[in-house]
């Protein structure tokens, strides 16, 4: 029989997502109860016989399904490149393949009725919330593909192919149960074509940066700048960075930590103010009411010079980008020579999560597919297909890149050991959401950076002493 037990704080979340409820703000964390789920030691995943081709000892006559979210990857790469890989070694084993736009609205009713699929790439914008699902045991525990031979090699675990920030970003509550599968890189980008048609230099200063913008905005040849703004996490991701940049890497530990006063930090305040004040004075009209697409199509057709994206930015734009434009990125410019970490520091961090469900029907064939994603041959075809790197170490190594991602991968190299991230997106989504609505609000001119900091702390210091929610910590 199904194990059903699911947390009354995702049930509910599930129920709004699926527009069963309509819950004032602040609703779901207010009715949140702890769950007192985990793993049920009667559904855990039981191995067959092991063999050099089968490790982990997968039915080999058992179907499984994979769920891919279809954003700015789409789901080519796993049908044309991890699927046909795996079924090299397991022909037997029928996949059910489907990919949706909307992961939370479409699989959380069937993760709160007892019937996940086996495996799920978990992105986008309506992604499930991670710390909920590792609260309520739906994750399941990866340490054995750690401990496999790779695919490549059976003298070597999967653990020495894999970047070890994949394995740290990973875990929860010390379990390795999430694979950050691409070693995305954020920054800003711009087409090379239009840069040098005009004359415009890539800035390293602040002062630099905006006077660019003022010199794009009096050319009336585009915009200066924009980001999604249905979607606010493309900007507070670079306000984020650039208090990295400004108070060093401490500043994101507060703020994943849940720290007392981190969101009123100076860095913190800092980079909300020079972004409010782009806001304010060079953003792209109406950039408030378009979302990822509609931002980065007019960066295509040159309305506008530069948006902050990620990586995968170049594949999502492959049907509509100019064949000269030249995709590229620059790093963050130093906000001043005092800055804590240098001209060319970047967020890069492994994203686009995937995981197998702990309570499916076959997690093992789940745990098996991860381990051929994580071959060189996957890892490899899939950069070249979906133009993002992988945290599997080398496998981009004599493969064709396209020009943002070999600027995208010129820039990781330079940046060396100065990368930065933070992780309380994945661990706590209602802070996500809240930083993302308030954000937006602060770019529109609708909140002063005070009143933004404010609004955050609140939100921080209530998830922080709300008992019901797991906290995480960063050392």
């Amino acid at each position: 029989m199904a194990d059903n037990r699911f947390s009354r704080r995702e049930l509910l979340r599930a129920a709004a997502l699926a527009g069963l409820l309509a819950p004032a703000a602040g609703a779901l964390s207010a009715c949140a109860s702890p769950s007192g789920g985990g793993p049920d030691p009667s559904r855990s995943p039981t191995a067959g016989a092991t063999s050099a081709a089968n490790p982990l000892g997968i039915a080999e006559d058992q179907p499984f399904e994979v769920v891919i979210f279809d954003g700015g990857f789409g789901d080519a790469y796993a049908r044309e490149v991890h699927q046909p890989l795996f079924a090299g070694k397991h022909p037997g084993v029928r996949i059910k393949h489907t990919a949706t736009k909307e992961i939370a609205k479409t699989l959380q009713p069937r993760f709160a009725g007892g019937d996940p699929p086996e495996f799920v790439n978990n992105s986008g914008a309506g992604a499930m919330d991670f710390g909920a699902l590792a609260q309520d045991g739906q994750l399941q525990d990866l340490g054995p593909l750690l401990d496999a031979p790779s695919w490549d090699d059976p003298a070597i675990k999967v653990r020495d192919t894999v970047l070890p920030s994949a394995i740290e970003i990973g875990t929860y509550d010390g379990t390795f149960s999430v694979l950050n599968y691409a070693n995305t890189v954020w920054g800003i980008w711009y087409s090379k074509k239009l840069f040098g048609d005009n004359g415009w230099e890539v800035p390293e200063t602040w002062d630099q940066f905006t006077a660019l913008c003022e010199t794009v905005k009096r050319s009336g040849k585009a915009a200066p700048f924009t980001y999604a703004g249905k979607h606010p996490f493309y900007i507070y991701e670079t306000i984020l960075t650039l208090a990295a940049k400004i108070g060093g890497a401490e500043v994101l530990k507060n703020l994943d930590n849940l720290a007392e006063g981190a969101w009123k930090a100076e860095p913190v305040a800092t980079a909300a103010g020079a972004f409010a004040d782009i806001g304010a004075r060079f953003l792209m009209q109406g950039t408030s009411g378009l979302d990822h697409i509609q931002t980065q199509t007019a960066h295509n057709k040159y309305q506008v010079a530069m948006l902050p994206c990620g990586s995968w930015l170049e594949n999502e734009q492959k049907d509509t980008t100019p064949a000269d434009f030249g995709y590229a990125m620059f790093p963050l410019p130093s906000f001043t020579s005092s800055d804590a970490l240098p001209y060319g520091t970047l967020h890069s961090r492994p994203g686009e999560e995937y995981f197998v469900a702990a309570r499916s029907p076959n997690p093992l064939a789940g745990v098996e597919y991860m381990r051929a994603m994580l071959s060189k041959q996957g890892a490899g075809r899939f950069t070249e297909l979906v133009s993002t790197l992988t945290v599997v170490e080398g496998a981009a190594e004599g493969r064709t890149l396209k020009p943002g991602l070999t600027s995208a991968a010129a820039a990781l190299a330079a940046a060396g050991k100065n990368v930065t991230y933070f992780r309380f997106r994945q661990w706590y989504q209602e802070l996500h959401d809240e930083v993302a609505a308030a954000t937006g609000q602060l770019m529109a001119g609708r909140l002063k950076v005070a009143e933004w900091a404010d609004r955050l702390q609140r939100k921080s210091d209530s998830i922080r002493e709300d008992s019901s929610v797991k906290k995480y910590t960063r050392a």
